[in-house]
């Protein structure tokens, strides 16, 4: 058994799909023990959020539980399978526990780094753990997933990395427009949440002399603009369809939206500008550069250039990846030597009943010998098996610590005799004599 998850995020879905899909607490409790009295799944939690649903369950087997899943949120959205199927991801064992510690830390998270993650974890677990629908591989998961989020934000300074994507961004939208600041300069911005209010702000501190906001709830776009008049920028609200007008008017467009659909297409251009999309899925349609004297600057390309720069922003967000490389390596050796340990308990079980065995039949071949001569003979052979088993169990144990593509358990049955009927295991899943050689080196 191992960990599956199957979920979508904003980097997958539509936000209308997400949407379809988003549960509040009865729904999970009803979704969780739906998915539990699946047989191909024991364990269940959820992760609900405008930006994602992540279903985390231990499976029996991998594909088995996926189609298990898929017909729970099918019956539980009344979103045809075939239309998940084209939205889902799925993570199985070891990459499982990646993702989990990934967005746990706010890795895979819109606006990189933010901590409210975290707490929706942590409630996730929580609300599962009180249901009854997580057992001993989840709470390993959960717990290990919490701790490695921690680790992340006190460690590393991933905390100021959202800000640092737009800052990102609008430095490099000045280089394309040959500038310093974006004094004299009028800006639009699509958008009223976290990451639009943050390009505001920097907007304004950069010197533009000139907001326009536009957002499909006008009323959150009034707040915005109130906030920049508040900090001496001059600011105005258009309607969201009139965007196109105000893309005209403005030297720099950036776009931090949850829109289904783009927010700018070409047919919204009328001439040069520079775009500044900081969506996930995109609000800006790539065709746009295909116009004269369009420029424009995505989320993934700020990522991968935050990622190569040697600023204290892509050192922080390396620090934070290596906290979680570091992490799932020690979760998976720890789940690896866990999960071998009953076929060792097996195995000196076995050697327990065979010594058993042999020392009736020595009973009764030497009936002579007295009690204390018997004993001494137990003893002497319970030794020998005891130094005889004492390595290959410790050899195994770090095998399994250590080795991510042998099953373990199945080549000590295999290799000791103590193999299931039900089971066929194949001589190139053994380890080669080369491998467990190297081990004892």
């Amino acid at each position: 058994m191992s960990v599956l998850v199957v979920g979508m995020s904003h980097r997958s879905a539509p936000v209308a799909l997400l949407e379809r899909l988003s549960m509040d607490e009865t729904v999970q409790h009803d979704t969780a023990t739906a998915l539990v009295s699946r047989p191909a799944l024991t364990e269940a939690m959820i992760i609900s959020t405008c930006n994602r649903l992540e279903v985390y369950t231990v499976a029996t087997a991998f594909h088995a539980g996926v189609e298990d899943v898929l017909h729970v949120l099918a019956d539980v959205s009344g979103v045809p399978e075939a239309e998940l199927r084209g939205y889902l991801y799925v993570r199985y064992a070891d990459a499982a526990a990646e993702h989990m510690f990934t967005v746990a830390a706010g890795l895979d998270s819109m606006v990189v780094g933010e901590q409210q993650i975290i707490g929706q974890v942590r409630s996730a677990y929580s609300d599962a753990a009180e249901r009854g629908t997580v057992g001993p591989a989840l709470h390993s998961l959960a717990q290990t997933a919490l701790h490695t989020g921690k680790r992340v934000h006190s460690e590393t300074a991933i905390d100021d990395s959202g800000a640092s994507m737009v800052t990102l961004g609008l430095d490099q939208a000045m280089r394309e427009m040959e500038r310093e600041d974006f004094s004299g300069t009028t800006a639009l911005v699509l958008g009223a949440g976290a990451m639009s209010s943050l390009a505001a702000t920097h907007l304004g501190k950069r010197g533009v002399d000139k907001l326009i906001i536009a957002n499909r709830t006008r009323s959150r776009a009034e707040r915005v603009a109130e906030h920049a008049r508040e900090a001496g920028v001059a600011a105005e609200v258009v309607d969201f369809n009139a965007r196109a007008g105000a893309i005209g008017r403005a030297d720099i467009t950036v776009s931090a939206t949850a829109s289904d659909d783009f927010t700018i297409t070409p047919e919204d251009l009328s001439g040069p500008t520079v775009l500044v999309d900081l969506s996930l899925p995109r609000d800006i349609d790539d065709a746009v550069t295909e116009r004269d004297g369009v420029r424009l600057i995505n989320i993934e390309s700020l990522h991968a250039t935050l990622r190569d720069n040697d600023s204290e922003d892509s050192r922080a967000l390396q620090q934070a990846e290596a906290i979680v490389r570091e992490e799932v390596e020690a979760f998976s050796s720890e789940q690896r030597v866990r999960d071998v340990a009953p076929a060792v308990t097996r195995l000196r079980k076995t050697a327990a009943e065979v010594q058993a065995q042999e020392l009736d039949r020595l009973r009764t071949r030497l009936p002579n010998l007295s009690e204390e001569e018997f004993d001494q003979v137990g003893r002497a052979v319970k030794r020998v098996v005891d130094k005889l088993l004492h390595t290959p169990t410790v050899k195994i144990k770090e095998l399994a610590a250590s080795s991510e593509t042998v099953s373990v358990e199945m080549a000590i049955e295999e290799l000791f005799g103590l193999g299931r009927s039900s089971v066929a295991v194949d001589a190139q899943r053994l380890p080669r004599p080369d491998e467990l050689q190297a081990k004892e080196n």
